[in-house]
């Protein structure tokens, strides 16, 4: 067994969701409340960027207890000089510091070579080093980097001290063979990478960050980043409760185990939803409320006789309510016979033909028969 690091970086890379700003006490709230999902580390924000910022990661560090606590840093030592006051009262401090390395990034926005981006990142991991005991480096836009680069700048990183390197896909233009290639490229070529973790980071732009991340996995990767429904800058992040899931039903897995707390998986769903105001997609992944919803007659008929046949997922471990059967003009007899007798109805088995065709003609008119709509049926 191999064990894998769970990032969660909600209350950093999910805040820059367009929409929201989350104030001390939520971001307190959602903290604690990752502890009891059990992920390793939290990614608190970014201290530079705001006071507020500054104050919610010193909180989140005074406070939270039972995981890492990070802060993210640009390599400037300012900023690095205030993520450690930020943390320093964590249990176990952690500084996020990472810089661009594609071409487009280096030439357009930093305005440096590559030997000067080198040399930039391996001085901020020295100077962060010597403050905080766990440096993590992030290499912004990797997948649109020269490969052997990228090689280079993680090699001279570990070297300088760095215990995490992350292959960033900050604009999601990967693709999970590209991204799993590039992780066991990496794995076999990156001069003392098996003395550090290896983590994966994905962005949703072409709908593939969870996938992704999976195929780093595969490949190799110690440590995953992610958050909670899956919101970030854009189109948002890897979801952490798809990826759980996903590795926890896959049997290419079956060899990787976390501290996750499966059972915890619905309420910080639900909690970080409310408290963001972004409401879950119905049929959002592992936490939509249609996931675990049958509407068809004919996996309706499946699900009666044995759940597993349409539900790969039981939604009670992940702390969500049964499976359930909603009737509508897709429904069959079975689903009908179903829900009656769960809903307690009395009727004569003889009479079940002649209430279906009257349930048949209502569900027409209707998306959804209610409870309401079927004691009218009867009467």
């Amino acid at each position: 067994m191999r064990k894998l690091f769970y990032l969660d970086t909600t209350l950093r890379d999910g805040e820059q969701s367009l929409g929201f700003t989350l104030n001390s006490q939520q971001k307190l709230l959602i903290a604690e409340q990752l502890v009891k999902l059990g992920v390793d580390i939290i990614e608190a924000g970014f201290p530079a960027s705001s006071p507020g910022d500054f104050s919610s990661v010193r909180e989140i560090s005074n406070k939270v207890k039972g995981a890492a606590i990070c802060g993210m840093a640009r390599c400037v030592e300012k900023d690095i000089d205030l993520c450690v006051e930020a943390l320093k009262k964590a249990e176990s401090p952690m500084i996020n510091l990472g810089l661009a390395v594609s071409p487009i990034h280096m030439e357009k926005k930093l305005k440096l070579n590559p030997a000067q981006v080198v040399e930039r990142a391996v001085n901020a991991v020295h100077y962060a080093k010597k403050r905080l005991p766990e440096v993590q480096f992030y290499a912004e836009d990797a997948l649109r980097s020269d490969p052997c680069f990228l090689r280079e700048v993680f090699e001279n990183v570990i070297e300088a001290g760095a215990a995490v390197v992350t292959v960033s896909d900050t604009v999601g233009c990967a693709t999970p063979w590209k991204y799993g290639g590039l992780i066991t490229y990496l794995k076999a070529n990156v001069k003392n990478i098996d003395h550090v973790r290896l983590s994966t980071h994905c962005h949703n732009d072409l709908g593939m960050a969870t996938a992704n991340s999976l195929a780093g996995i595969l490949a190799g990767a110690d440590q995953t980043e992610g958050t909670i429904n899956g919101i970030g800058e854009r189109a948002g992040n890897a979801s952490l409760e798809e990826m759980i899931m996903s590795i926890l039903y896959l049997t290419e897995f079956e060899n990787i185990q976390s501290g996750i707390i499966i059972k915890e998986i619905f309420k910080t769903s639900k909690m970080v939803s409310e408290i963001t105001e972004m409401p879950i997609a119905k049929n959002k992944p592992i936490v939509g409320s249609n996931v675990y919803t049958h509407f068809s007659g004919i996996h309706q008929d499946g699900v009666i006789k044995e759940k597993s046949t349409y539900e790969i997922i039981d939604p009670e471990i992940i702390g969500a309510q049964k499976g359930k059967i909603s009737l509508s003009a897709r429904s069959g007899k079975a689903a009908l016979k179903y829900k009656l007798d769960e809903l307690g109805f009395a009727y004569h088995k003889s009479d079940l033909e002649f209430i279906f065709n009257r349930f048949k003609r209502t569900a027409d008119n209707k998306t959804r028969v209610s409870e309401e709509d079927l004691s009218l049926l009867l009467e």
